[in-house]
């Protein structure tokens, strides 16, 4: 009885020690299973693509970049309106030449579009009456145009969209931040701050009561010299030392000397016909 016990125990033993040597097989096949399969995987890290400016043997002629499709336009490149796009067109004397119109109609909608864009862009340098002297000019900064000084009442709509779109002296372009439809819709607003500023009583319509700049300012509480031309901080580096000295509007600041009346020199008399 002993022995048969005996034997019994060691076939047990045995069955352990085969199933150990299973499971630990099973196991490395596993392991060898789940590395085979990470070397296989593509992650994100290794996809097919084409990199830019790199040769590839998928095409014949072993560029990875493939050239433009002879006389096709990509879609939304199509600029067919050129004065929309350009803000100029081809004078008859062959030079380009601005137009005082805006290629499409001007609504309310247009000129909301135009206030919201010009008050997040221009209003640092030319502050939002227009008058050149942002909140940029107290750091030291040249002043920017006065929108409403007699040469930029006089250039025509396109002039600014051309401005907006290459840029002018100091001030750099804008083409990047804004598309041609907000660069037209902030000129369309700037020729209405100009209008606001240089309005007279002829332009109200009939029924509606005047009130002046000053009154609506004592009404609202705001300083006395908010219905005048804005000084120049002594920090800004202005061109025009001399500014003109006029009682004016805030569009008039920093007032320039050409502005509100032209000081001409005056001629040498013509001298009389040779005796």
């Amino acid at each position: 009885m002993n022995h048969r016990r005996d034997q019994g125990t060691e076939i047990r033993e045995q069955g352990v020690k085969l199933n150990k040597r299973m499971r630990g097989a099973v196991g490395a096949l596993a392991c060898g299973a789940a590395l085979f399969t990470v070397g296989c995987r593509q992650d994100m890290q290794n996809q097919p693509k084409m990199v830019p400016q790199r040769g590839s043997e998928f095409f014949a002629d072993g560029r990875g970049a493939r050239p433009q499709v002879v006389n096709t336009v990509a879609r939304g490149q199509l600029h067919e309106d050129n004065y929309f796009y350009t803000g100029v067109v081809q004078g008859a004397n062959g030079y380009r030449e601005e137009k005082d119109e805006l290629p499409f109609p001007v609504t309310l909608d247009v000129l909301k579009r135009g206030q919201e864009r010009f008050n997040i862009y221009c209003t640092p340098c030319h502050s939002r009456v227009g008058n050149g002297a942002g909140e940029i000019v107290q750091r030291g900064y040249k002043p920017a145009a006065n929108l409403h000084d007699q040469v930029r009442r006089a250039q025509p709509l396109s002039h600014y969209f051309y401005v907006m779109t290459n840029g002018y002296g100091a001030m750099p372009d804008y083409s990047a931040q804004l598309e041609p439809a907000d660069r037209w819709a902030i000129a369309a607003y700037i020729r209405a701050l100009q209008l606001s500023q240089a309005a007279s009583a002829g332009d109200v319509p009939a029924g509606v009561q005047i009130e002046s700049l000053k009154d609506l300012a004592q009404k609202q509480n705001l300083p006395a010299g908010f219905a005048q031309p804005w000084a120049l901080p002594s920090t800004a580096v202005y061109s025009n030392p001399n500014p003109a000295k006029s009682e004016g509007n805030p569009g008039m600041a920093p007032a320039n000397t050409a502005d509100p009346k032209q000081i001409a020199t005056p001629s040498k008399q013509a001298q009389g016909p040779a005796k």
